[in-house]
């Protein structure tokens, strides 16, 4: 399917590896021209040229932290009229309820909830005037479905949807859609962590943990990221006019609900 996006501008967020990796690939390949962000300066060189040799693509690369206010300004500056925004950002270490300080409160609010907001606030009203633009949060499923030792990530990211919601409907009008994708387990650094910790912790193999996290997804194993990019990829889309203040769920059906 063509997305009719061909020679829009993509500023994806957290992108030179895992799931906004994959996003900016898939935008890329829509012929996108992208601009990636990481924290490291060298695997994010190393991405944006797999890009430009893969797709083609006009790739520009900002190396820093997003929760760093002038890394953010530095962002826009590459991309002042931006026509898709990918929100991703690394979520808050595993931690049990009750060592939760309001340190850690503060800091996952900064990142999950307050730096994309910046970025929505300062790249919606240029998508607005040109009647074109795109807005993609890369959330948790733990948004619908608390984790516990998540606690952090997900009242953020639940604060950040919930934040957004109104504007979603403001803004259709202008066609500017803004909407939340809510990954489950999938194949990346953070989920191999997560097995390392819960294999150590049970006394067994990483091996054992991970086949056994694959069973109980009915999918029978873990998404891989590409499923992800091509997922923000449509939403991003000519053809996602319609769909705006939406969270879709992709978690190869672990969340038990009908709706």
């Amino acid at each position: 399917m063509d997305l009719g996006i061909a020679g829009r501008k993509a500023l994806v967020c957290a992108s030179s590896k895992g799931l906004g990796r994959a996003c900016a690939f898939a935008l890329a390949e829509a012929g996108c021209d992208v601009v990636i962000s990481g924290r490291s300066a060298e695997r994010l060189t190393r991405t944006a040229e797999e890009l430009r040799c893969t797709t083609g693509a006009t790739v520009r690369e900002v190396a820093g932290d997003l929760d760093d206010s002038r890394t953010r300004e530095t962002l826009i500056a590459a991309c002042p009229d931006a026509d898709i925004l990918v929100n991703n950002n690394g979520g808050p270490p595993f931690r049990p309820f009750a060592e939760i300080r309001r340190e850690d409160i503060l800091k996952g609010v900064e990142a999950n909830m307050l730096t994309a907001i910046a970025l929505v606030q300062a790249l919606l009203p240029g998508m607005a005037s040109r009647k074109f633009g795109r807005i993609v949060n890369i959330t948790s499923s733990s948004v619908r479905a608390p984790i516990a030792g998540l606690d952090v990530s997900s009242g953020a990211r639940a604060g950040l949807t919930a934040f957004l919601a109104s504007a979603a409907r403001a803004h259709v009008r202008d066609n500017v859609t803004i909407n939340c994708i809510q990954p489950g387990a999938f194949d990346t650094d953070r989920q191999r962590s997560s097995l390392e910790r819960a294999a150590a912790q049970r006394g067994v193999s990483v091996e054992i943990a991970r086949a056994e996290a694959q069973a109980r997804n009915p999918a029978g194993r873990f998404g891989e990221a590409a499923e992800l990019g091509a997922l923000c990829a449509f939403l991003a889309s000519a053809h996602a006019g319609f769909i705006t203040g939406q969270n879709i769920l992709i978690d190869g059906g672990a969340f038990p609900g009908a709706f």
